[in-house]
């Protein structure tokens, strides 16, 4: 760059360093200037001239292949000398965002080819010189594909997931099977449980009674097993552990062959309980004979469901309500309690995917308060799965009766580990009201509730719960991957409640050995199925 003073002192150039350039020209009018006028003149262009020039060059550097010319270099350069930004990537943005969403307001075409992967998209893009809005449209194209992929997906891993959650596993069934043949063919299977001498023990109230209903031999074993080795007094505890006719033999077997020693167990059937009879549970005899609930519960479990108008957790939630061990009588089995048991005042009822963790005794000195059902709320916790659940979680408040008789906000509690006052059960309507219920949702063809159980035993139990501390019962082991293991191992009785049973494949890796740890893997039938520790 070079500063040229005219002989008259009347104009100074700016030039470029090979002098084809002017790049600054100044005038001076012809009249006297005084040299310190000059001398303030040059100063200052002195001072401002190196600035330009690194301007000038950061700019050239920048768009050396955009800018070729002056006038280029001029419209980047002017509006930073001017302390205005460019703000062509800020137009580039907003005409992205409109043809974006053009592209979301349009219907896609029929019959459009779409690349499998985005590096065939980029290529395809290259290859065919794609303007803004067709890749837009492709990418959209992409994306919706691959969002019902997921979703198609999801749905097939639940239901997956479900038929397998209904299945029996290979070495239970096995284990079964053996067992029933053992009862048959060895003496010492079928020895009377329990011995005569203890026989007077199964009605004495100073005893512990806990009542398990199940026809999973394996998981009767654990529960047994683990509540025994958690008692403080296992010689007080007594066992009464209930099974369908099919199961009965290989149910017996396993306990005469395995005795839980101090404790006591008693094993029966539900054909030798002569209360049992279809006169006493018709509604029961009505469920299990039903077309249409056997077709509900049995079979097609997709046919007339809308996917696309539902969400995978709510397809999750119904499938889990058309488990076929809701119409069985062993689920029901618990509302016939103070029937079946006549002589014993209070007990308590454990389901078969339950581990005992902690001495269960405290709970025979809980004061009920004239209350029936010790029980703990589940309406008090922050997950949505399983310790948030009202009335509303579980009913049909669009159905009249419903909404006439119950209220939405009120506290759900668990099934699983309940301490029952039978002496007060005795003197309830408790039974006739589950009955009652059952006919009018059977009458309304199940629009009134869906799932199982639990739903009639709110409302028959309604007003007769007392709640127990949370710590005596802790939920949710078959549904959450993220259950907290301090909890887990604080809890009195843990519940693998949910289709990941600790026995199933599809059980949670990390909560399976709570329950494994009450499993004898070196016993003959168990090695023999192949029932191998995971």
């Amino acid at each position: 760059m070079q500063l040229h003073f005219s002989p008259s002192m009347r104009s100074i150039t700016i030039s470029s360093s090979n002098g084809f350039i002017d790049l600054m020209k100044i005038k001076v009018a012809a009249r006297h200037i005084s040299y310190r006028t000059l001398f303030h003149t040059i100063l200052i262009l002195a001072f401002l001239l190196p600035f330009v020039f690194i301007l000038t060059a950061v700019v050239t550097l920048e768009g050396v292949n955009k800018c070729s010319s002056l006038d280029c270099l001029g419209r980047r350069l002017g509006p930073r000398l001017l302390g205005r930004a460019d703000d062509s990537g800020q137009r580039l943005v907003k005409d992205f965002y409109k043809i974006l969403h053009q592209v979301n307001t349009e219907e896609l075409p029929d019959g459009l080819k779409l690349p499998d992967t985005f590096s065939q998209l980029v290529s395809e893009m290259k290859n065919k010189q794609y303007d803004a809005k067709t890749f837009a449209l492709m990418l959209r194209a992409m994306m919706e594909k691959l969002e019902r992929d997921i979703r198609e997906s999801k749905f097939a891993e639940l239901m997956n997931k479900h038929f397998a959650a209904s299945a029996i596993p290979k070495g239970i069934h096995c284990l079964s099977l053996r067992l029933t043949d053992e009862y048959s063919s060895n003496a010492h299977a079928r020895k009377q449980l329990p011995s005569p001498e203890l026989l007077p023990l199964l009605s004495d109230n100073s005893y512990h009674h806990m009542i398990v209903s199940t026809d999973n031999i394996l998981a009767a074993s654990v529960v047994v097993n683990s509540a025994v080795q958690s008692s403080l007094q296992p010689e007080k505890i007594v066992f009464h552990v209930i099974t369908d006719k099919k199961t009965y033999a290989g149910m017996h077997s396993w306990f005469a062959l395995n005795p839980i020693s101090p404790a006591i167990v008693e094993v029966k059937g539900v054909h030798q309980f002569d209360w049992l009879t279809r006169e006493n549970v018709p509604v029961l005899e009505a469920v299990e004979s039903h077309n249409g609930i056997r077709s509900y519960y049995h079979g097609n479990h997709v046919a007339g469901a809308n996917l696309s108008e539902t969400t995978p957790r709510r397809f999750a939630s119904k499938l889990q309500a058309r488990s076929p061990k809701y119409i069985s009588l062993l689920n029901h089995l618990r509302i016939y309690i103070p029937e079946l048991f006549p002589n014993l005042n209070k007990v308590v009822f454990l389901d078969d995917d339950v581990v005992v963790q902690r001495d269960l005794s405290p709970l025979w000195e809980i004061d009920l308060e004239g209350k029936v059902n010790g029980a703990v709320e589940t309406c008090r916790g922050e997950d949505e799965w399983v310790m948030s659940k009202r009335f509303r979680n579980y009913f049909n408040f669009s159905h009249p009766l419903i909404a006439k008789n119950l209220n939405p906000d009120e506290c759900a509690w668990a099934y699983g580990m309940n301490i029952f006052d039978l002496s007060a059960w005795r003197k309830t309507n408790i039974r006739e009201t589950y009955h009652s219920w059952l006919k009018e949702n059977l009458k309304s063809n199940l629009t009134m509730w869906k799932l199982g159980t639990l739903p009639p035993a709110l409302i028959a139990f309604k007003g007769h719960v007392h709640p127990i501390e949370p710590s005596w019962h802790m939920l949710g082991l078959g549904y959450q991957n993220k259950t907290n293991i301090d909890s887990v191992k604080k809890a009195a009785v843990i519940h693998y409640n949910g289709q990941s049973k600790p026995w199933l494949q599809i059980g949670f890796e990390h909560l399976r050995p709570f329950w494994t740890k009450y499993v004898n893997y070196s016993n003959d039938f168990v090695r023999n199925c192949h029932i191998l520790e995971s």
